[in-house]
């Protein structure tokens, strides 16, 4: 067949009212066809009148193959009919294009109103939902989890102290070096912005308390916890994820294993144990990356700010951190168990619930922490 043959056609003329469209040819949607609009200007122009037809008539002659491109071509010619109110008629078309044709012909338009004020009621709905869902669903195992260490205080949990000690070297030994040079850094950057503004006043060695303070109630706990949020959060979610698209979770209900003993509590205890080391960790390098700009830039002797250090720097500012470190890693095992747990049974889905729990992990650390702020802040803390 040639390729003028194998190309979408339609051939139209117009005589005593009747305007005659013959279709032919191969309609694909990826190719090109003839457009319902041009063709009856064409015809219209050639028959020198701007009379509208009474009555439009399509033909189906020589039509190769086709596919939903004919019939949005003949639905768009009966649109067109019955926009002049004439009558429309259709011939010798292949097999199942006037059913579809018909069907698009029922189907309502859909109206886009770009000047209408969004649904705000609905809006609210929705994210009221999804909201209170998400409260349900931690609530819940939140509730599994407790229901857990009370059968693991009665020897009763399915609970491997093998994997909780695996975990704590991955989330733990494995965090020391990102850990450190983050919080490193992070001292240095808080020493750098102080210095240039309190030796403004000769209160150089100041520098040493504000560093002191910062991290160790709050910069430090809260940067280690970031870190493994993004880190140990984001493969808690993906391991999980994985095992349940490998139907590895529903093997263990199966045998009657409770998938909170096995996955989730050893992970939890990992984190809980090692989030206040590797917050103790992160205190003593944001001191010290503290201590090289001070002696760095305001030459004050490195005796002198650890001194100073210590008459700031108390066991209730050390234990406010810890209490933060802790409870941050109950935190980030929560939000990447459970968005492991929620994944869809596909690849695409435990992408994104690593995705999610790196965002709900970061998101309940800062909420929590300003939580604390204003708890410690009443405490007198």
């Amino acid at each position: 067949m040639s390729d003028a043959a194998a190309t979408a056609r339609a051939e139209a003329h117009l005589a005593d009212g009747v305007l005659t469209v013959v279709v032919g040819g191969d309609w694909q949607i990826v190719g090109e066809r003839p457009d319902w609009h041009d063709l009856v200007a064409r015809t219209m122009a050639a028959a020198g009148t701007q009379d509208p037809p009474r009555r439009v008539r399509v033909e189906g002659r020589a039509v190769a193959s086709w596919d939903s491109a004919l019939p949005l071509f003949v639905g768009q010619a009966m649109r067109g009919a019955e926009s002049i109110h004439a009558q429309f008629e259709m011939a010798n078309l292949p097999h199942g294009v006037e059913q579809l044709v018909h069907q698009l012909a029922q189907r309502p338009a859909v109206k886009h109103d770009d000047a209408a004020l969004p649904d705000v009621f609905t809006a609210v709905g929705v994210f009221s939902t999804g909201f209170f869902g998400e409260v349900r669903d931690i609530a819940r195992l939140v509730g599994e989890c407790v229901f857990s260490m009370l059968r693991f205080f009665r020897g009763q949990a399915q609970f491997r102290w093998r994997d909780c000690i695996t975990e704590m070297q991955l989330c733990g030994a494995m965090a020391l070096p990102i850990v450190g040079l983050i919080s490193f850094l992070v001292g240095i950057i808080l020493a750098y912005q102080g210095a240039v503004q309190l030796r403004q006043f000769g209160a150089d060695i100041y520098v040493a308390d504000m560093v002191g303070v910062a991290v160790v109630r709050e910069m430090g706990p809260l940067m280690a916890a970031i870190v493994l949020a993004g880190r140990t959060g984001a493969a808690f979610a993906a391991t999980l994820g994985n095992m349940k698209a490998n139907e590895e979770i529903d093997a263990l209900e199966t045998l009657g294993v409770s998938p909170v003993d096995f996955l989730v509590m050893p992970r939890l205890a990992a984190l809980f144990l090692m989030m206040p080391l590797l917050a103790l960790y992160s205190n003593v390098l944001g001191i010290l990356g503290g201590l090289v700009i001070s002696a760095g830039i305001l030459d004050i002797p490195a005796s002198l700010y650890w001194a100073e250090t210590k008459t700031i720097v108390d066991l209730s500012d050390l234990f406010t951190g810890l209490i933060k470190a802790g409870v941050f890693g109950i935190l980030i095992g929560l939000s990447g168990c459970l968005r492991g747990l929620q994944a869809e049974r596909s690849a695409a889905g435990v992408g994104a619930a690593a995705t999610s729990a790196v965002v709900t992990g970061i998101l309940l650390i800062i909420v929590l922490d300003t939580v604390f702020a204003v708890i410690f802040n009443i405490l007198g803390w």
